[in-house]
């Protein structure tokens, strides 16, 4: 029995786009001076680290984001993992995690062809068969599905490929899209389209389909995104640290397009990605009724489900579903905790600290502030040792002398 007198019940939050190896970037003293735009923070940074990731690195990386995630209150993740030279049975390692950890992982390897064909295709089969290995053990907590890295690294045959897939097991596909100028440019320049164009003419998009980020998109392309019924994860405070703008959310909400809020592997904690999607859309717009306290909520709760087509199991407390919820401490509170400005109460002044119970299809992960799943000084320990061998490899820090 879980005493919530005078705190807050609500449904777990879900993160509907991130990286769990984004954990190894955390301080990181990078030199950022040659660093203007997105493509180049992919070349320098992003896909420096990617390069030299290990299995072990994927599985230390798992349980500290899903640590984390417990800390703050989120329930449920979708997660896009990269690492071009530790690809077959990746995905294996950041399950095993995951499982461990208590919570749910929607898991995918990021197939990519900025190297070579052959690469992309081999993280397609790595989708492939972790997606039938799941689907055979039927787990609980763990559902993989496919992730293309972005139209600029990959192919028509590449993309309709995974389209193919999809559709024969019955399974999402994320894919990152106009996050930032480069996408645009070149399917511009390749292909004389924009990003979603393209994607709607090779008869990628449809209901399955989770477009990460949509900064650079325009009316006509939100427009073939509401008639696929395809969705959007919108990453408000990576598009602010990545400088590549802000995403039309406010007119694809009007166009009752389905968002959902993600961390691009930057902020874990599901409370401050409310608040800047809650905000931030506010001072684009001019607008103080733009994205309303509800919408904040939802696009990190029952929307963050129906991206993935879990809306009937998760993203609300109600018979039926599945027990994934989080109990709040308001405490102290200056002002009542009532059932009229709760929601308000969330959005301006609770995070992920206040976080004090979170329960997992009925199960108990976290009591009192204590995680009941996972050591964390040996999950902390293990991740600072993988990311000091990986800041070693790629030469942002020196080795230690022997």
């Amino acid at each position: 029995v879980l005493d919530a007198s005078g705190k807050i019940v609500m449904p777990g939050l879900i993160c509907s786009h991130t990286h769990l190896y984004a954990i190894f970037l955390r301080g990181m003293p990078i030199k950022t001076e040659s660093i203007s735009d997105l493509t180049q923070i992919l070349k320098q940074i992003w896909w420096q680290v990617d390069e030299v990731l290990t299995k072990e690195d994927a599985y230390t990386s798992a349980l500290f984001s899903c640590l984390e995630f417990i800390k703050t209150g989120t329930t449920t993740f979708a997660d896009a993992f990269s690492a071009p030279n530790a690809i077959t049975g990746v995905l294996d390692h950041i399950a095993q995690a995951v499982e461990r950890s208590g919570i749910r992982g929607i898991l995918s390897f990021e197939a990519t062809e900025r190297r070579t064909h052959a690469e992309g295709s081999r993280g397609v089969r790595e989708n492939e068969r972790f997606i039938m290995k799941v689907k055979k053990r039927r787990s609980r907590l763990v559902r993989g599905m496919f992730s293309v890295h972005a139209s600029f690294t990959a192919s028509d045959e590449l993309l309709q490929y995974v389209r193919d897939l999809a559709d024969r097991h019955k399974v999402p596909i994320t894919i990152h899209v106009s996050e930032g100028f480069g996408d645009v440019y070149h399917n511009y320049e390749k292909f004389n389209k924009r990003t979603v164009e393209r994607l709607s003419d090779i008869g990628f998009l449809g209901p399955d389909v989770v477009l990460a980020h949509c900064v650079r998109v325009n009316d006509s392309e939100l427009s073939l995104i509401k008639n696929a019924r395809a969705k959007v994860a919108h990453n408000p405070l990576s598009n602010m640290l990545n400088a590549v703008g802000i995403a039309p959310v406010a007119k694809m909400l009007s166009m009752e397009i389905p968002v959902g809020l993600g961390n691009d592997g930057y902020i874990f904690d599901g409370f401050e990605n409310i608040r800047a999607a809650f905000l931030l859309h506010k001072i684009a717009n001019l607008d103080p009724r733009v994205i309303s306290p509800w919408e904040a909520l939802e696009m990190a709760t029952i929307k963050g489900a129906e991206l993935y087509g879990l809306e009937n199991e998760l993203g609300s407390i109600e018979p039926g579903k599945l027990a994934d919820l989080i109990i709040i401490d308001p405490a102290p509170s200056p002002t009542p905790v009532r059932a009229e400005s709760v929601v308000r109460h969330i959005l301006s002044t609770i995070n992920g600290n206040n976080v004090e119970t979170v329960v997992v299809g009925g199960k108990i992960v976290m009591r009192d502030k204590k995680v009941l799943t996972l050591d964390e000084k040996e999950v902390v320990d293990s991740c600072r040792k993988s990311a000091e061998k990986i800041w070693q490899k790629i030469g942002v820090i020196k080795s230690a002398k022997r």
